[in-house]
């Protein structure tokens, strides 16, 4: 299924969190929680400005319901790809960001620390 279109408020919705989720010092994960002394498997509490921007992201229009994840991963993972990627790419690689997060326990910090969201966002901000 595809989805529509974002709006060109939705995507600057999105790049404005450019400079709080990269301000200097800035650590996505509060804390972690769990782990074998509770019994759990570590899990990771996010600072607010992270759930609110993958709520963002998790928004019908930058959905793609056919996202391959190891494609995806693929086109994340490279640089060069990025620079170039049109506004269906870029929703290919955020539904992969959003989604790992079920998947893997901390995968919304490591997209973040990794640099890979602001990649993505500085490309949707010359695409906006």
């Amino acid at each position: 299924m595809k989805t529509r279109q974002p709006t060109s408020q939705e995507i600057e919705e999105l790049v404005s969190f450019l400079p709080r989720l990269y301000a200097a010092g800035f650590s996505p994960i509060k804390q972690w929680h769990g782990g074998p002394q509770e019994g759990t498997m570590p899990y990771p509490e996010y600072e607010a400005v992270v759930e609110a921007f993958f709520r963002a992201a998790g928004k019908e229009c930058w959905i793609d319901y056919s996202y391959d994840p190891a494609e995806a991963g693929r086109m994340l993972r490279d640089e060069a790809f990025i620079k170039t990627a049109n506004l269906e790419q870029i929703k290919t690689m955020l539904t992969y960001c959003v989604r790992g997060e079920r998947f893997s326990d901390g995968h919304w910090g490591a997209m973040i620390e990794g640099g890979y969201i602001r990649r993505l966002l500085l490309r949707l901000a010359e695409l906006g």
